[in-house]
């Protein structure tokens, strides 16, 4: 008998056990359901906050760079002559004048892309006669720049860009040219005169 009482006993305890585990397992796996995916909502909210994070790091580097690029830098004046160590100042127009002239011998040009450096001998006129000043200088001009060329032409007035007269000015003989400089010192035409082809 007393056997059996334990053997009942132990049946009890071992039933009870097992309802409280079933117990156990039925109502706190929803709750379990319900932890998980708050921590699932709980790791996407903090990925989204990190990854909101970068891009907005990334955003402003991105900008910084650009404003960075975008500082404006002053380019050289394309038209303006590019003076030597001879101390040469374009003239500039009198009261009242649009252009201010050079009197020169124009030779050695080379094309450099849209570009055409030409060298200029400064003459000044002496009695009727063109006398070197002493003052040589470059040129650098837009291979467009108009030319009133004359012997150049052919013998016949006529219009011309510089870059139609590169061969002809690279090498002697020298050719005489008015260069006729506007208030801001550019070069604005060549106007070939009497007294070329030295």
């Amino acid at each position: 008998m007393a056997d059996r009482t334990e053997l009942e006993r132990r049946l009890e305890r071992n039933l009870t056990g097992l309802a409280e585990s079933g117990r156990q397992q039925v109502m706190p796996l929803a709750a379990h359901r319900v932890r998980a995916r708050g921590e699932q909502r709980k790791r996407r909210r903090r990925a989204a906050v990190a990854f909101g994070g970068a891009l907005v790091a990334a955003a402003v580097v991105v900008g910084g760079l650009s404003l960075v690029r975008a500082v404006p830098v002053p380019e050289p004046a394309a038209i303006a002559p590019t003076p030597t160590v001879s101390g040469f100042v374009p003239p500039s127009p009198a009261p009242g004048e649009e252009y201010a002239s050079e009197l020169g011998y124009v030779y050695g040009a080379v094309a450099q892309g849209d570009r055409v450096r030409v060298t200029v001998e400064q003459l000044r006129t002496v009695r009727g006669t063109a006398v070197p000043t002493g003052v040589v200088h470059t040129l650098t001009l837009p291979r467009w720049t108009l030319v009133e060329a004359r012997q150049l032409s052919g013998g016949s007035p006529a219009d011309m860009r510089l870059e139609q007269l590169v061969s002809r000015l690279a090498a002697g003989p020298r050719w005489m040219f008015a260069i006729d400089y506007d208030s801001e010192g550019r070069v604005e035409s060549l106007r070939e005169t009497d007294g070329s082809a030295e």
